[in-house]
């Protein structure tokens, strides 16, 4: 598929098959990276803006959620990527919206710790905004937008971004831009 191609697939929303695992830039007293569990949910416009929703989970099931982090902002796309015929490298920005819920009262309490000041109290099933503000847990600083380069590749009615660095490192530079593709996302509907 060309760009103009895999922009007219892309439209639509998109979910995780089941949960999903990846490694975390956090480690365990071991030195070994702490699994990451997450579900996600994704919508894509024609105007190249999108909404990302993603619960995470303490365990592989998805039987306890922890948190639902919400980011809405916009995609840029950079040119072709090596991965796959087709794959695109893009940028997202989360330039409209980013939010954290807790979900569970020892996320909240972590919350408190970690991330009290400039916030409310945090509760759960309490939504606070994060966007444009400092988030230590996320390593977001006052005034940047949050930003990932990755990649999108469609095949098959599946939507693939980047893989996870595996030692945990974020997409937060082109360097580190991802070179595999993910476990894919599921139009919806269709699972």
């Amino acid at each position: 598929m060309n760009l103009d191609q895999t922009k007219q697939a892309l439209v639509g929303e998109w979910s995780s098959l089941a949960t999903e695992i990846r490694p975390s830039s956090l480690k365990n007293q071991d030195g070994s990276l702490k699994p990451f569990y997450l579900k996600r949910d994704f919508r894509y416009e024609a105007d190249d803006r999108f909404e990302l929703v993603i619960i995470n989970f303490a365990d592989p099931y998805g039987k306890v959620p922890l948190a639902r982090i919400l980011i809405r902002g916009h995609m840029t796309w950079v040119g072709d990527h090596p991965v796959a015929a087709g794959a695109q490298k893009v940028d997202f920005v989360a330039d409209e919206a980013y939010e954290v819920t807790p979900l569970i009262q020892g996320f909240a309490d972590l919350l408190n710790q970690v991330a009290g000041k400039d916030y409310a109290h945090w509760e759960v099933g309490g939504t606070q905004s994060i966007f444009g503000k400092s988030f230590a847990p996320f390593g977001l600083v006052e005034g940047n937008n949050f930003m990932e380069y990755d990649l999108v590749y469609l095949s098959h009615n599946l939507l693939f971004w980047g893989a996870r660095n595996i030692d945990g490192r974020g997409f937060n530079s082109e360097a580190n831009r991802p070179t595999n593709l993910q476990i894919p996302l599921v139009r919806k509907g269709s699972n």
